[in-house]
């Protein structure tokens, strides 16, 4: 297995490095770059500012109001003077020992600025992480347990209307039924704290980022509940189905010996590889439209931000760190196999 894992950090290398590459290529041919957005605002700033700026700045004309020295020494504070290749090249070394420059927009460090927005992301994703594997896991094999039964019926019809529902048309029914906005004002609407967050005791300060978090939680985690939960009860039907399930009973077990003795361990594999990656991607990922409805500065709204604002440093340099991290949870998703099954082995690939 070592040999194996080598193997496969050594693909994650070629892949990075074109993933990166792609990005970088495309980013080269998309218009109104940092250099034109500069340009736009100086000679908005020129013609008097305010409305005059402020629509100059939207819509790039050219470099025509500048002359060629200043337009050079833009490009330099960019570094756009270089060649593509210099630049790609450069930015991979940098890249390598994690140094992601700074941002063009925020004017502040790339790694700085993604560490001040993973609160937000953290916790949406780590309790939505935990609340759809924890309610999941055992709505399904529930439902495995009583296949066609009332219980499965009404189950899978609450679950499905869930998932049928936007996780922002959700949260804004929840705002309208629970935010104040016209029925009940049960829970705040922004951020992940109140603003005597700092001033409350101990018990205080849990009761109160709880209290905030409901609402953007249920929103984000209704509609995985669906997936994860009907992917565990078919995978326990089909182990419930077999032939050693009903040797198992034959030899006298209880159907709880056999369900968490013999069923678990197999049914729970398809499980069990969505996990590595499902967990790491609720620490880094972030929901755009959550975010933005309750007012939580976290990573989608970054990421969608430094897009539109073509922030260079801050889409490359979070999408090279998220690369590594998607690689390295595909990896662990595959190694997992060993831990719920040790039939399985990977010397024939090695």
């Amino acid at each position: 297995m070592f040999y194996y894992i080598l193997k496969r950090i050594g693909l994650m290398i070629p892949t990075l490095f074109g993933v990166m590459l792609v990005t970088f290529t495309v980013t080269q041919f998309v218009p109104g770059g940092p250099v034109e957005r500069m340009i736009a605002q100086i000679e908005g700033h020129g013609k008097g500012g305010g409305e005059v700026g402020a629509a100059t700045s939207s819509m790039y004309r050219g470099n025509s109001g500048l002359d060629h020295e200043k337009v050079a020494k833009l490009k330099a504070l960019y570094g756009f003077d270089q060649p593509p290749l210099t630049r790609f090249l450069r930015m991979m070394k940098d890249y390598l020992v994690f140094d992601f420059g700074s941002s063009y927009y925020y004017h502040t460090s790339v790694a700085q600025l993604v560490i001040s927005r993973m609160p937000v992301s953290m916790s949406l994703g780590l309790w939505s992480f935990l609340i759809v594997y924890g309610a999941c896991i055992p709505l399904g094999i529930a439902k495995a347990v009583r296949d066609g039964s009332r219980f499965d019926i009404l189950s899978s019809t609450a679950i499905l209307v869930g998932y049928a529902i936007p996780g922002f048309v959700l949260a804004i029914a929840l705002i309208v039924l629970f935010g104040g906005g016209s029925f009940w004002s049960v829970f705040p609407l922004r951020g992940l704290v109140s603003d005597n967050w700092s001033q409350l005791g101990l018990v205080g300060k849990i009761t109160d980022y709880l209290w905030h978090m409901v609402l953007p939680i249920t929103a984000s985690a209704v509609g995985s509940l669906a997936v994860m939960t009907m992917l565990t009860k078919n995978s326990f039907l089909e182990e419930i189905r077999k032939q050693y399930v009903l040797t198992a009973r034959a030899k006298g077990l209880s159907e709880q010996q056999v369900l968490y003795k013999h069923v678990f361990r197999n049914a729970i594999i398809p499980i069990i590889t969505g996990f590595p990656g499902y967990f790491i991607a609720a620490f880094f990922t972030g929901s755009l439209l959550i975010e933005t409805i309750f007012s939580l500065d976290g990573m989608g709204l970054l990421a969608y931000q430094s897009v539109l604002n073509r922030d260079y440093p801050v889409v490359l340099g979070t999408l090279y760190f998220f690369t590594i991290v998607g690689l390295i949870s595909r990896l662990l998703s595959d190694l997992s196999y060993l831990v719920v099954d040790p039939r399985i082995s990977f010397e024939s690939v090695e």
